[in-house]
């Protein structure tokens, strides 16, 4: 039992989605700085690469992060589909994580998307991130068959008794979500729980968030949502519910987790997921955070944001898929967390003295 109980009761129903930080103001000076930056070098970047290759260059470039030394990291083939293992050296566990990588689904890989697959490990999940196949060359739909088939061999190396939860950003979101739409319409069994960051939802809609939100939005363009979407189609319907997932009919879908930047361009994908979600009488929590980039859980090493994003998720995906999950979180709780997903790793920045100083210190994540 926490010794200051519960201290701040975050709202379950989308109705009162919690807003995490009131404006600007509030974000981190690092989120602050981030934004800016990315704002105006990456997005007009982003914008003007009109082919696959350009975009796989300039999403392929380090933020400087470096593999945390409780982690561990192997390639392997889950269900015939490459990726990486990221893994615990401290505990061993039974709790499973697919993570689906964002990049447009034209670009990026497991290696691009250490920083949030790491963090998650920081929290005990056994994480496999697949490098599904990438458009153009193999368009829809084969990315969702590689995540449903990396799904499949997960369940089979878990065994039985292990709990298995899924989580994305951006058009892995998107991938997450379509690949639950495609398990419970085959009646096969579903992930105990879901974790979407920032999610591309839908490939057809230009409104919205998407015209208000252009300007302010750190990385997106609606020229880049426009390109990512027709490389990913080829000839198939924007309208589709296994491309468009918020179209679909939600429900039997497991418990949800999301989280999206308040000036994203995205936006309207999680508010209208959540809101469609909640109607289909699903548990859902939507987090709306202030001052930061799409995806900004990729720079979880860089931004306190990004740790109590990638801590906030864990904390429901492990709740949620034991029946946990109550429609609150205890903000104490929150805290601890946020200490064990800081990663223990040595930014090449720092003075010597604080590197040989965090590395003789022996701290192991506590278990949540």
């Amino acid at each position: 039992m926490l010794a200051r109980g519960e201290l701040e009761q975050c709202a379950a129903q989308i109705d009162e989605p919690v807003a995490m930080g009131s404006g600007r103001a509030s974000a981190s000076w690092q989120a602050r700085l981030i934004s800016f930056g990315l704002r105006h070098t990456f997005k007009p970047l982003l914008a003007a690469a009109a082919k696959a290759s350009q975009i796989r260059a300039l999403m392929a470039c380090p933020t400087g992060f470096m593999v945390p030394m409780d982690v561990r990291i192997s390639e392997a083939t889950v269900g015939g589909v490459s990726g990486e293992w990221v893994e615990p050296t401290w505990e061993s566990t039974n709790h499973f994580l697919l993570y689906i990588h964002g990049g447009g689904f034209v670009a990026c890989s497991a290696r691009t998307h250490r920083a949030i697959s790491s963090g998650f490990a920081q929290q005990g999940f056994r994480v496999f991130v697949p490098n599904y196949r990438l458009a153009p060359e193999h368009a829809f739909p084969a990315a969702l068959i590689d995540v449903i088939a990396a799904y499949n061999g997960l369940r089979a190396t878990a065994g039985e008794g292990c709990k298995i939860v899924i989580a994305g950003d951006s058009a892995g979101g998107g991938l997450v979500l379509a690949a639950l739409l495609a398990l419970r319409d085959a009646n096969q069994q579903l992930p105990g729980a879901a974790a979407l960051f920032c999610p591309f939802l839908d490939l057809s809609d230009e409104g919205g968030s998407r015209r208000t939100n252009e300007k302010s939005c750190a990385l997106l363009t609606r020229e880049s949502l426009a390109r990512f979407a027709r490389l990913y189609l080829g000839n198939a319907d924007p309208g589709m519910p296994l491309a468009s997932p918020i179209r679909a009919n939600l429900e039997r879908l497991p418990p949800l987790h999301i989280q999206v930047a308040a000036d994203e361009m995205l936006l309207d994908d999680s508010t209208g997921l959540a809101n469609r979600a909640r109607k289909a009488g699903l548990q859902v929590e939507l987090l709306i955070w202030q001052g930061v980039p799409h995806a900004f859980p990729l720079f979880h090493h860089l931004v306190p944001e990004g740790r109590r994003s990638v801590a906030a998720a864990g904390r429901f995906l492990r709740l949620a898929a034991t029946g946990h999950w109550m429609g609150q979180t205890s903000m104490h709780s929150e805290q601890r967390m946020i200490a064990a997903a800081r990663p223990r790793c040595y930014h090449p920045d720092w003075p010597q003295w604080r590197r040989q100083l965090c590395g003789k210190r022996s701290v192991r994540s506590p278990r949540l």
